[in-house]
């Protein structure tokens, strides 16, 4: 039986203010199992950033039940999200997020130094060093982001976010700062990471890269609905989203 290692149920979240509410998600129900590979796209406004934070315990939900490998999250607090964050969820962002001011190695170090549980330099190093040559960076450990070009400053991104061996790896608009062919090398080994085994969910303006996805959902006014435009929800109670969402 393959491992769920994301389950949301009647996710909502609403954004309110004195003089109204915005319902950016309406009960979302979602399940991500270990080795799929999940892309969400939709149009602007629909809710995709939103998700995006839940997902990543950037922000709680206003109802609903969300689970890591079986650990309730949604109602953490801000500390103890962070914590949790850092040691199952790794990020690609579309502008990168290096820190200039360390080298590539120390950027990829970065989320094992935060742990709560420190890692042992030797292991520090041999971790790093495996996801520097599971990029193929190997030889710009030394290196400054600011010396790389976007593509491979996207590399390093993939190799820190990799670094603490997440449940879960949250893609956001990956190629958004890259030409096509950087853009495609990108998507590539997000692929082969895939194959190997990585669990991914993976924002996309792109159709192209969207389809690369082995699911594809489709996120409109806060409801995520499948390939044929029905939303999920109604199906959850019939079959494991991975057989109805199937791409």
């Amino acid at each position: 039986m393959q491992q769920q290692k994301i389950s949301m149920r009647g996710i909502t979240k609403v954004f309110a203010t004195d003089e109204m509410e915005t319902h950016a998600l309406r009960g979302i129900d979602l399940q991500i199992f270990a080795g799929d590979f999940v892309s969400i796209c939709g149009p602007s406004g629909c809710g995709k950033s939103t998700l995006l934070s839940l997902l990543g315990l950037l922000d709680m939900p206003t109802e609903g039940s969300y689970q890591i490998e079986g650990q309730e999250v949604s109602g953490l607090s801000l500390s103890e999200a962070a914590f949790i964050r850092n040691e199952k969820i790794g990020f690609i962002f579309q502008s990168f997020n290096l820190i200039d001011e360390l080298t590539v190695f120390d950027n990829i170090a970065l989320p094992l130094r935060y742990r709560r549980n420190a890692v042992p330099k030797a292991e520090l190093q041999e971790r790093v060093m495996a996801c520097l040559k599971t990029v193929d960076m190997s030889h710009r450990a030394g290196h400054r982001p600011n010396q790389l070009s976007g593509g491979q400053q996207q590399r390093i991104a993939i190799a820190r976010a990799l670094v603490g061996s997440p449940a879960l790896l949250l893609v956001d608009e990956p190629t958004g700062n890259l030409d096509s062919k950087n853009g495609d090398a990108v998507m590539d080994m997000l692929s082969e990471l895939n194959s190997n085994g990585t669990t991914l969910c993976m924002v996309t303006h792109d159709p192209r890269y969207a389809d690369m996805a082995s699911r594809k959902l489709h996120l409109l006014d806060g409801r995520i609905l499948d390939a044929d435009g029905t939303p999920l929800s109604q199906q959850a109670q019939q079959a494991p989203l991975r057989q109805v969402a199937g791409h």
